[in-house]
């Protein structure tokens, strides 16, 4: 059997005069949602949101627990229908992509691994590679050149040849996001990226993915916990209130002091840094606003 050999990095084309397929897939969103409702156990997620990603853009997705951020990440996915609305992909419905179409155009990071069987780091990185593979096919060299470079990227080259089921938690969430950029999608889906991840990875994370925006025109979702990450790493936000309830914007306005106090439920005041800002919460008396518990049976 012929080898399969991996399409080679996605590049601009320089042309002073871009035909108009291109034209329009640069200034089209790569993914858009009308109208979108989605639910959950008889619960609001979202109702009207009206949504447009473009190439290059990164939305963070910010809530409380249990508000709904995972089933939104996996209706726009696409492994989830929406309770009403439109949603495409690149122009295209989930529908009429298919499951392979789909899985090259965009990548889910969930928020748990699953690791059924024994397999090496390499092995399970080599996973993102499927959607790139005919029914047949075996990964190449090419493949797996690029699975490497990807663990390099996260800084887990030397660690190829381990079993997936002795890494650490931060190191496990690191494969997974190698696994990630080898798939190469148009569209990063990413459900809490910086768990278990130390400060240091959590950076190296949110830039290496950025750079992906930059210079590949990716775009990216991702919920976060963090606030000051989000405002620092995202182009727009979107705050989930409850009971459908959503707040859509550029990031440096939907993120400010008084939205995330009523987000959270808990003061926060702003600090300026020159440009930056950072939120700050507010350190409450001792035992104000915490439930009462004893301890006692």
């Amino acid at each position: 059997m012929k080898p399969h050999v991996a399409p080679a990095p996605r590049r601009p084309v320089a042309s002073s005069q871009p035909n108009e397929p291109a034209r329009r897939r640069r200034y089209s969103p790569l993914l858009a949602a009308r109208d979108l409702a989605v639910s959950i156990g008889g619960k609001q997620v979202v109702r009207g949101l009206n949504l447009a990603l473009h190439p290059g853009e990164r939305l963070a997705i910010l809530g409380r627990n249990g508000v709904g951020k995972t089933t939104l990440l996996h209706t726009l996915a696409g492994l989830a229908r929406p309770e009403a609305g439109a949603l495409e992909l690149d122009g295209h419905g989930y529908a009429a992509l298919g499951p392979r179409g789909a899985a090259r155009l965009r990548g889910l990071l969930p928020q748990h691994q699953g690791d059924a069987f024994t397999a090496s780091v390499l092995e399970t990185v080599l996973i993102g590679r499927h959607p790139h593979l005919s029914r047949w096919d075996w990964e190449s060299e090419a493949d797996e050149g690029l699975a490497r470079a990807a663990l390099a990227a996260v800084g887990m080259a030397d660690l190829a040849a381990r079993s997936i089921h002795t890494l650490s938690g931060g190191e496990r969430q690191r494969v997974a996001l190698a696994t990630l950029l080898v798939q190469a999608p148009r569209l990063y889906l990413l459900d809490e990226p910086l768990a278990h991840l130390d400060l240091n990875h959590q950076i190296a994370m949110l830039e290496l993915f950025s750079l992906r925006a930059r210079e590949d025109g990716a775009a990216l979702v991702m919920v976060l916990h963090d606030v000051n990450l989000a405002a620092r790493y995202s182009d727009q936000a979107l705050l989930l209130h409850g009971a459908g309830e959503h707040e859509l914007g550029n990031s440096e306005a939907v993120l400010n002091a008084a939205g995330l106090s009523r987000l959270y439920g808990h003061p926060l005041r702003v600090i300026a840094d020159g440009e930056r800002r950072w939120f700050v919460p507010e350190v409450n008396d001792v035992g104000e606003s915490i439930p009462a518990y004893n301890g006692k049976v």
